[in-house]
């Protein structure tokens, strides 16, 4: 194989000629995530690609919270952050849970706590 030169055009790296390496390509085939898995894993983080949803998971990996107290705390209207919330809740990011009239919000588990910490990690180094 001939070592890669720079696309002028984006930068990236390419390769100047084609050799598929059947032996690699046989080693990882079962080992690629599928299509399916992809696509919820793309839907994953379309949901967190909106930053109300993201502040929305900044309050709650501190505190839960009602809908009138996350609307007041973000200077969001109820329906707004209601809205935001079904989504969240939708993508299993967030669980509510009811104390008389009140709905209290949090977090759905800690995988998406470590999910949101690393995220926060990854765009602070």
């Amino acid at each position: 194989m001939i070592p890669s030169k720079q696309n002028k055009e984006n930068e990236n790296p390419i390769c100047d000629t084609t050799c598929v390496h059947p032996d690699v390509v046989r080693t990882y085939f079962d080992q690629v995530i599928n299509l399916d898995r992809a696509t919820d894993l793309a839907d994953l983080f379309k949901t967190l690609g909106d930053p109300t949803r993201v502040r929305i998971m900044d309050a709650l990996a501190k505190s839960e919270f009602c809908v009138c107290d996350l609307a007041e705390l973000l200077e969001l209207s109820q329906s707004a952050t209601s809205h935001q919330l079904r989504v969240l809740r939708n993508s299993n990011l967030v669980k509510y849970r009811r104390d008389g009239k009140m709905v209290y919000y949090s977090l759905q588990d800690n995988h998406v706590l470590e999910l949101y910490r690393q995220g926060l990690e990854h765009i602070d180094e």
